[in-house]
C-alpha cells in the first residue's frame, strides 16, 4: 500500500502484483492529475484532525457503556426469572431494597449464594451507571462549549425538537463538522446513498451502500423514527406517509432509510447554509 498526503487529504491506492502493472511511482503522478482538476483519477480521504477524533471518543464510549448496562440488567433478570421471580428491575433506586425482599416461584427465599451474586452484578452495574453519568457531564460540557464558538451548529441541532443533546453530540461529532461538497458526499459519508444497478434494459435498486460511518447511519435511522413522533407536520414526514400510502402500508423500513437520508441533508443544509427545515418546530425557551 503506497499513502501520499496532499494538503491534509490521503490519496490511498493498492497495487496487486498479479492484476496491476502499475508501479508505486506512479502515486505521486496520480496525486498531480488531481490536483490538475481530474477527479475520477484517484479517491481522496480528508482526514479529520486529532482534536475532532479525539472529541468523538465521549459518545463512542457513551454507547459501549450502554451495551453494557444491558448485558449486566439482562444478567441479573435472567438469574433471578431461573428461579421464578419476574418483574424486578435493577435500574430503580430502590433495587438493593427490593433484592433482600425477593422470593422464588415457589416462596422460599432466594438461595444465598444466588443473591450474593445478584449484589456484585449490581456492584457492577451501580459501576457503569457513575461513568455514564461522568461521560454524559462531559459530553454536555463539550455541547457547551462548542455552543459559544461560531458557527454554533451543536446549538442550532439543539434548538430542533425532537433532538436531544445524544442525538447533537453524535450528529456533530460523527459527520456535521467535517466538510463536504454536495449532499451525495454527506450520505455517501453515513451510507445511506442509494446504489443503483442497470444493466441492458435491467433497471434496480439495490439499497444503501452502507459503507461510510456504521455510527452516524444508525443514528440517523434512529432520528427518522423520532422525527415522525415530534415533527409531524414537517415535509419529511409529510412526504415519508404520502409515499407509505401509495405503497399500500408497505416498504415502512425501506422508507424510513430514505427518510433518514433526506432528513441528513436536511440537517447538513440547515448547520451549514441556515436552510431551515421546511415545517420543522423549534423547542421554545
Amino acid at each position: 500500500m503506497h499513502e501520499v498526503f496532499v494538503e491534509g487529504g490521503l490519496i490511498r491506492k493498492l497495487w496487486s502484483v498479479e492484476t496491476d502493472a502499475g508501479p508505486p511511482f506512479r502515486a505521486p503522478r496520480k496525486a498531480s492529475s488531481y490536483k490538475r482538476g481530474e477527479p475520477r483519477v484517484c479517491s481522496m480521504v480528508r482526514l479529520p484532525t486529532p482534536e475532532d477524533e479525539d472529541r468523538r471518543r465521549l459518545c463512542r464510549e457513551r454507547k459501549v457503556l450502554i451495551m453494557e448496562r444491558v448485558q449486566h440488567v439482562n444478567r441479573i433478570k435472567g438469574l433471578l426469572f431461573s428461579q421464578g421471580v419476574s418483574g424486578y428491575e435493577p435500574l430503580r433506586r430502590d433495587r438493593r431494597e427490593r433484592l433482600d425482599v425477593l422470593q422464588t416461584g415457589d416462596g422460599r427465599p432466594l438461595p444465598l449464594h444466588l443473591k450474593a451474586q445478584v449484589r456484585r452484578e449490581l456492584d457492577r452495574l451501580e459501576l457503569l451507571l457513575a461513568q455514564i453519568k461522568a461521560v454524559e457531564a462531559e459530553r454536555d460540557a463539550l455541547l457547551a462549549v462548542e455552543q459559544t464558538k461560531a458557527p454554533v451548529a451543536p446549538a442550532m441541532l439543539l434548538g430542533v425538537k425532537g433532538i436531544g443533546p445524544e442525538f447533537a453530540a453524535v450528529l456533530w461529532s460523527e459527520g456535521l463538522s467535517r466538510p463536504f461538497e454536495n449532499r451525495r458526499q454527506i450520505a455517501a459519508y453515513a451510507g445511506l446513498a442509494p446504489t443503483p444497478w442497470q444493466s441492458g434494459s435491467v433497471d434496480r435498486e439495490q439499497g444503501i451502500s452502507q459503507s461510510g460511518n456504521p455510527r452516524l447511519r444508525t443514528t440517523m435511522i434512529q432520528l427518522a423514527w423520532l422525527w415522525l413522533r415530534h415533527q409531524p407536520d414537517s415535509a419529511l414526514a409529510l412526504w415519508f406517509h404520502d409515499r407509505v400510502k401509495r405503497n399500500g402500508g408497505r416498504l415502512r423500513k425501506t422508507t424510513i432509510v430514505a427518510l433518514a437520508r433526506k432528513l441528513l441533508v436536511a440537517l447538513w443544509k440547515y448547520v451549514t447554509a441556515g436552510v431551515v427545515i421546511e415545517g420543522a418546530a423549534m423547542k421554545t425557551a
